[in-house]
C-alpha cells in the first residue's frame, strides 16, 4: 500500500542549529531506519530536522543559534529550509517538499508533542482533529444556494395555491352569467316575435314608422354608450380603489422598516473590528503554540545537553553517572544555561496551555459575533433594498392615482352629459306615441334595454373566461414547479445528511483501524477502543444549534476476564499514551497520509514494549515508503536486523 510515487533512492539530510544539533549529515534508506542509542542522543532533533525539510513549522532552531538549514535529497530533488530568529521568534522559508503540512503534523509525525496523540492524552473532543482533512465548504454553498431556490419555488407554488382556490368561484360566476345570458336571450327573441305580429298598415304609416324606428335607433345607441361609460368609470373607480389599499400596505410596511436604526455600514465596521481582533489572537495562539511546543521538545531532551556533553567528555565519569543525571529532578535551562527545578519548568508550561486554550476560546467567542453580526447585515442591506423598492412603487403609485382620478372625474362628465341626451332622446321619442304605436314603442324599449343588458353581461362573462383561462395557464406550470421542489428538498436532504455520512464514515474507518493496530499490539487489559458519534444542543449567541462531537470510549477487561467500560481520565500514563498513539495512527491510515508525503516519523514509545514495537513497526512498515523510529536500545532490540540502523547523529 506504498504511495503512488514511492522513495526508490537514498535520502540524505544534512542540518544545522536544529533542536539540540549543531552540525550533523545522515543518510537514510528507503524502508524502516532505526535511530538508536541512549537518552540526549538528539533522535528527536533529528526527527524535528526532518519535519522541517518536509514543511512542518514545528521544529524549533537552537536555543543559542540565530540561524539554521536543512537539506533534504530525496530521488534527486533537493528540499530545503532555512529558520532565522527575528524579532524574538522564529521565521521559515526555503522551499520544503509540503506546501501545506497540516495532514503530515497531525498524522505523519508522531512526536511525543503530536497534536493528536496530545488531544487524546488531554481527553480534549476528537471531532475538529478527525473531520480537519475533510473540506465541508463546498457543501454548505451548495445548501445555501438550494435553500434560496426553494424558498422561491414556495413562494411561487404559494401564489398558485391562492389562484386554484379562485378558480371555482370564478367557474361558478360564469355558469350563472351564460344561464342569466341565455335567459335573456329567450325573453329578445320572444318580444321579436311580439313585433312581427303587430299588423300595421306599412303604406299608411311607412313615413312615421321610419321615423319611429330612426328616434329609437338613435336612443339606443345612446344607452349602449352610457353602458360603455359607466362601466369603464366602474372600471377606474375599482383601481383607484385597489391602488389605495396597495399604497396603504406599502406605506405601513415602509413604516416598519423605518423602525430599524442600524446600518449596514455600521456594522461592517464592527465586522472588520472584530476580525482584526481574531487575527490578533490567531498570530498569539500560533506563537503560543510554537513556544509550548518548542519547550515540550526541549523539556523532553532533558534541556541544554552541556551537562551531558561533558559527562561523555570525561574519561573520569562512567554510564552510571550519566543515567543518574538523566534521573536527576533538575534540567539546563535551554535560555539561561542555569539548572532549574523541572518542576517549575512544566509548571509554566502547563500555565502556557492554559492561556492557549483561554485564547482558542476567545477565538471562538469572537467567530460567534461575527458570524451574528454579517447575518445582521444581511438582515439590514435586504431591508434597505426592500425600502428602496418600497419607496419607488409609492411613488408610482402616487402618480397613478393622481392619473386615474382625473381620469374618472373626466367619465363622470362625460356620464352627466350622456344621461341628458338619452333624457331628450326619450322625450322626442314620446311624441310619437299614440294608442296605435304605444304597444310597439313599449316593446322596441324593452327589447333596446333587454340587448344592452346582454351585451354588458358577454362582456363581464368574456372577462371572467379571460381570468380562467389566465390561471389554468399558470395552474400549468404548477406539477414541474412541485417535481422541481421535491427534487431541491431531496438535493437539500442530502446535502445536509452529506455531512454526517462523512463524519459516520470517518468514524467508522478511525474505529476499524483502531481495532486492527490495537489487536496487533495484543493489550490483555485494553480489549477496545472505539469513537462514538453523538449530537448535542448548544447556544451559539442568540441561536440554539446541534453540533455533533466524537466521544472515545475504552473497554478494559479486570483478573477474572469481567469487561467494563472506562474513559481516558481513569487510565495509567502508560494507557494514555497507547490509546493516543493507537488513534493518531488510525488518523494516519484513515486519511491516505502516505499518499500525500513519503515518511513516518515515530517517537517517544517507551510506554510500549520491544516486541510491540517491532510488530506495529512491521505494521506501518507496508504503508511508509521511508519509517523513520526513534527508539532507546534496548527497545530496538525486537526489531530485524534487515533494518537500517542510524547510531549517530
Amino acid at each position: 500500500m506504498s504511495s503512488p510515487a514511492s522513495v526508490s533512492s537514498s535520502i540524505t539530510v544534512l542540518a544545522e542549529n536544529i533542536g539540540g544539533i549543531d552540525s550533523t549529515s545522515v543518510i537514510l534508506t528507503p524502508g524502516v531506519n532505526v535511530l538508536t542509542g541512549r537518552n540526549a542522543t538528539n533522535r528527536t532533533s533529528f526527527l524535528q530536522t526532518i519535519m522541517a525539510a518536509l514543511g512542518s513549522r514545528h521544529p524549533s532552531l537552537k536555543g543559542d543559534a540565530d540561524a539554521g538549514r536543512v537539506e533534504l535529497t530525496l530521488d534527486g530533488q533537493q528540499y530545503t529550509r532555512v529558520l532565522e530568529r527575528r524579532n524574538g521568534e522564529v521565521v521559515f522559508d526555503g522551499e520544503p517538499y509540503l506546501d501545506d503540512p497540516e495532514l503530515a503534523d497531525l498524522f505523519a509525525f508522531q512526536l511525543e508533542s503530536n497534536e493528536a496523540r496530545r488531544a487524546v492524552r488531554n481527553g480534549d473532543d476528537l471531532r475538529e482533529l478527525i473531520m480537519r482533512p475533510i473540506d465541508t465548504d463546498e457543501i454548505e454553498a451548495e445548501i445555501e444556494s438550494l435553500e434560496a431556490e426553494k424558498r422561491d419555488l414556495d413562494d411561487r407554488l404559494e401564489q398558485l395555491a391562492q389562484l386554484e382556490t379562485e378558480l371555482p368561484g370564478l367557474e361558478e360566476e360564469r355558469t350563472a352569467l351564460d344561464d342569466e345570458i341565455e335567459s335573456i336571450t329567450d325573453r329578445i327573441t320572444a318580444l321579436e316575435t311580439d313585433l312581427d305580429e303587430f299588423e300595421l298598415d306599412i303604406e299608411a304609416s311607412h313615413a312615421r314608422k321610419d321615423a319611429i324606428e330612426s328616434a329609437f335607433a338613435d336612443l339606443q345607441a345612446a344607452r349602449t354608450e352610457l353602458e360603455s361609460i359607466e362601466y369603464d368609470l366602474e372600471t377606474e373607480r375599482e383601481s383607484y380603489a385597489e391602488l389605495e389599499a396597495e399604497r396603504d400596505d406599502l406605506q405601513a410596511e415602509l413604516a416598519a422598516l423605518d423602525d430599524e436604526h442600524d446600518s449596514p455600514d455600521r456594522l461592517e465596521g464592527r465586522i472588520q473590528e472584530l476580525r482584526t481582533r481574531k487575527r490578533s489572537l490567531d498570530t498569539t495562539v500560533s506563537e503560543l503554540q510554537s513556544v509550548i511546543r518548542f519547550n515540550e521538545a526541549r523539556l523532553g531532551d532533558d534541556g541544554v545537553d552541556l551537562a551531558l556533553e561533558e559527562a561523555a567528555d570525561s574519561e573520569a565519569e562512567t554510564d552510571g553517572d550519566i543515567t543518574e543525571q538523566l534521573l536527576a529532578d533538575d534540567v539546563v535551562c535551554w535560555t539561561c544555561g542555569s539548572r532549574v527545578d523541572r518542576g517549575r519548568i512544566e509548571s509554566t508550561l502547563e500555565r502556557l496551555r492554559s492561556l492557549r486554550q483561554h485564547k482558542l476560546d476567545e477565538r471562538r467567542d469572537l467567530q460567534t459575533q461575527i458570524d451574528d453580526l454579517t447575518t445582521r447585515r444581511k438582515e439590514l442591506r435586504e431591508r434597505s433594498q426592500r425600502r428602496g423598492e418600497l419607496e419607488t412603487r409609492l411613488s408610482a403609485i402616487e402618480d397613478d392615482l393622481e392619473r386615474r382620478q382625473q381620469r374618472i372625474e373626466d367619465l363622470e362628465a362625460e356620464r352627466d352629459e350622456q344621461r341628458a341626451r338619452i333624457d331628450d332622446l326619450e322625450s322626442d321619442a314620446e311624441t310619437f306615441e299614440n294608442a296605435k304605436y304605444s304597444d310597439v314603442i313599449e316593446t322596441h324599449r324593452e327589447l333596446n334595454r333587454l340587448e344592452l343588458e346582454r351585451e354588458t353581461l358577454e362582456a363581464k362573462r368574456d372577462e371572467v373566461q379571460t381570468r380562467i383561462d389566465e390561471i389554468e395557464a399558470t395552474l400549468a406550470d404548477k406539477n414541474d414547479l412541485e417535481e422541481r421542489r421535491e427534487t431541491i428538498d431531496a438535493k437539500l436532504t442530502e446535502c445536509r445528511t452529506r455531512v454526517d455520512r462523512l463524519e459516520e464514515t470517518a468514524v467508522d474507518a478511525f474505529n476499524e483501524h483502531m481495532d486492527s493496530i490495537l489487536s496487533l499490539l495484543e493489550y490483555e487489559n485494553l480489549d477496545r477502543i472505539w469513537i462514538d458519534r453523538r449530537e448535542k444542543t448548544v447556544r451559539e449567541g442568540r441561536r440554539t444549534v446541534t453540533k455533533t462531537t466524537f466521544d472515545l470510549h475504552i473497554v478494559r477487561s479486570t483478573a477474572d476476564g469481567t469487561s467494563y467500560e472506562d474513559t481516558i481520565d481513569h487510565l495509567s500514563e502508560s494507557e494514555r499514551e497507547v490509546t493516543g498513539l493507537v488513534f493518531a495512527l488510525a488518523g494516519y491510515l484513515v486519511h491516505d497520509v502516505y499518499d500525500v508525503v513519503p515518511f513516518m516519523l515515530l517517537d517517544s514509545l517507551e510506554a510500549i514494549d520491544s516486541d510491540r514495537i517491532a510488530a506495529l513497526v512491521e505494521y506501518l512498515e507496508e504503508y511508509a515508503d521511508c519509517l523513520v523510529v526513534a527508539l532507546l536500545r534496548e527497545d530496538a532490540e525486537a526489531l530485524s536486523d534487515s533494518y537500517s540502523y542510524v547510531r549517530e547523529i
